[in-house]
């Protein structure tokens, strides 16, 4: 099964990395420069599911690292290096 879908609704999406490939309202879609493909095989919609699993912890992570690097360092009290 495919839809298409006028390209100014893809605003409002969520692209996966660089891909052309969006999540729109929990469903992925294929995008192209003529339109949109619905995705509707649970096979390829969980390995996206996945892979966007995956870049949302690597994000978080390197959210993670960048707020250490800006927070100041603590003093070493006490002890003897």
């Amino acid at each position: 099964m495919s839809s298409r879908t006028p390209s100014s609704s893809l605003a409002h999406s969520e692209r996966l990395a660089q891909s052309p490939v969006v999540r729109r309202g929990g469903q992925w879609w294929l995008v192209t420069g003529s339109g949109s493909i619905l995705a509707t095989d649970p096979t390829f919609t969980g390995e996206l599911d996945r892979f966007d699993a995956a870049m949302a912890a690597a994000d978080q992570t390197i959210a993670e690292l960048r707020s250490q690097q800006d927070d100041p360092p603590t003093p070493h009290l006490g002890g003897q290096r």
